[in-house]
């Protein structure tokens, strides 16, 4: 991959991490508590600095750090965990009425990416872009407040749960 798009020194990284094929998997409570719990992981275990986040139903946006640059690191393993974590969920989900087509497209992604054996649940690249200046720190932290409103889901950034507009919020973030 081209180190352009790759965080790998010192800075706030706004990041997109999206699902293959823009599938829907986070319109399901289960997968979204997987993706909070495995973000808390890293913000506790592998340093992961998080001062902004929204996890929407196919990708998450993050305002993101790692104190010794390693953000990509974090990142790889992040998803590389989580994938594994929420291919299962969804494979072993008896009730998730769209598991036969996903199994199709996770499949389908995986089959020309040597590293993906069987399945591939996240696009390669995460769009770092560097939050240089104050400007685009903040311009970035409004866009994913208002990633839920422009969707059309909420009217307001802080009545969705899974953002960091939320102040009942379950992932905490950091203040600039």
């Amino acid at each position: 991959m081209s180190e352009l798009r790759k965080a790998n020194y010192d800075a706030i990284f706004f990041v997109t991490l999206t699902v293959v094929s823009w599938i829907d998997v986070f319109t399901r409570k289960d997968y979204c508590e997987e993706i909070v719990k495995n973000l808390q992981y890293c913000q506790q275990h592998k340093g992961l600095e998080l001062y902004s986040y929204v996890i929407m139903t196919n990708h998450i946006h993050l305002l993101a750090a790692q104190k010794d640059g390693e953000l990509n690191r974090v990142l790889r393993d992040f998803k590389s965990y989580s994938a594994k974590q929420l291919l299962g969920m969804i494979l072993n989900n008896e009730k998730e009425s769209r598991k036969d087509w996903m199994k199709i497209v996770f499949q389908y992604n995986a089959k020309y990416k040597r590293q993906n054996a069987e399945y591939m649940f996240w696009q390669r690249n995460n769009h770092a872009i560097d939050c240089f200046s104050s400007g685009v720190f903040e311009q970035k932290r409004r866009y994913i407040r208002q990633n839920p409103v422009r969707a059309g889901f909420v009217e307001e950034p802080e009545h969705w749960w899974y953002c960091s507009a939320n102040p009942r919020s379950p992932i905490k973030i950091l203040d600039v």
